[in-house]
């Protein structure tokens, strides 16, 4: 009974404010679309990332007075709100979300994450992805570019302009390269080589660096870790059943060269990003288990 009380007070909570707030967001995302110039449009999106962050953290206040959970955030000393970072991280859980907030708001610029051109068309929504800066992006299947030849690196291109409104601001990308959450299932299906990691995708991580590379001033290694054999659900994590959540955040640096090449037809250049991508998570697959023995 006491799960269920501290989950329903933590749902209507987290309802009260995001229905609190949306309002605003929406008002001055309006205003942005209706600003004569660019120096408006980017006033107003440093609106709207502030009624975002000022979101995140009250959603980090809520689960502060009801839950019992512990964030254990080794690293990130030194992140800066003026600069621009590229996260990567192990992808478990829906917690592995809320776990980023409590490690980056109003710590760095706010998150953007790619999404599907399509979602600018969802009611509201699309708005507001609009007005928070999230880069929309249109990838093309390889059945389909071989069929229109003439459409290559067309998905590139629109992406590279998507993010040129970052030249006015500064951005932290979230990138899970495993592309879904890892289960034993999901790592049986593909005969992950890993212990507790998916097989890393490549070209999403090298799609990114070729967008923003340049822009981007460091990586965040990010290494989640949770208590006991499957990481828990978001009603888990509602409900306070989470004692306690290991983040090990690692700034690294970035080479240029990992976007001087075209991922798509240089051979050569596709085999660097993913021996370079191999190395991160052999990396991050060892911490896991070393962390895992700390619980």
């Amino acid at each position: 009974m006491r799960r269920l009380l501290t989950a329903l007070c933590v749902i209507v909570l987290l309802l009260l404010n995001t229905l609190l707030l949306i309002g605003p967001l929406l008002l001055i995302a309006l205003l942005k679309l209706a600003a004569p110039n660019r120096r408006l449009r980017a006033l107003f999106s440093r609106g709207v990332m502030w009624v975002a962050e000022t979101w995140a953290e009250i959603d980090k206040l809520i689960f502060a007075i009801f839950t019992p959970t512990v964030w254990d955030i080794r690293g990130g000393e030194g992140l800066r709100r003026d600069r621009s970072y590229l996260v990567v991280s192990n992808h478990q859980s829906w917690v592995d979300i809320p776990a980023l907030v409590q490690a980056f708001n109003r710590k760095t610029p706010y998150f953007k994450f790619f999404l599907k051109q399509e979602l600018i068309w969802v009611p509201f929504l699309g708005l507001a992805f609009w007005a928070l800066d999230y880069p929309f992006m249109k990838r093309y299947s390889k059945a389909y570019l071989a069929k229109n030849p003439q459409m290559a690196g067309k998905d590139l291109e629109i992406t590279k302009r998507a993010c040129e409104r970052f030249k006015d601001l500064n951005v932290t990308v979230v990138n899970y390269l495993e592309g879904t959450r890892c289960t034993p299932t999901k790592q049986a299906q593909q005969g992950s080589p890993y212990q507790h990691l998916l097989k890393p995708k490549a070209g999403g991580v090298a799609f990114t660096l070729a967008a923003l590379g340049p822009q981007l001033d460091a990586l965040l290694d990010v290494t989640l870790v949770y208590p006991g054999d499957r990481p828990p659900g978001f009603w888990a994590l509602i409900s306070g059943q989470v004692p306690r959540v290991i983040m090990d955040i690692r700034s690294r640096e970035l080479d240029p060269a990992l976007w001087a090449g075209d991922y798509e037809n240089d051979a050569e250049f596709r085999q660097y990003v993913q021996a370079w991508v191999t190395r991160l998570w052999q990396d991050k697959d060892h911490l896991i288990s070393e962390l895992k023995q700390q619980l």
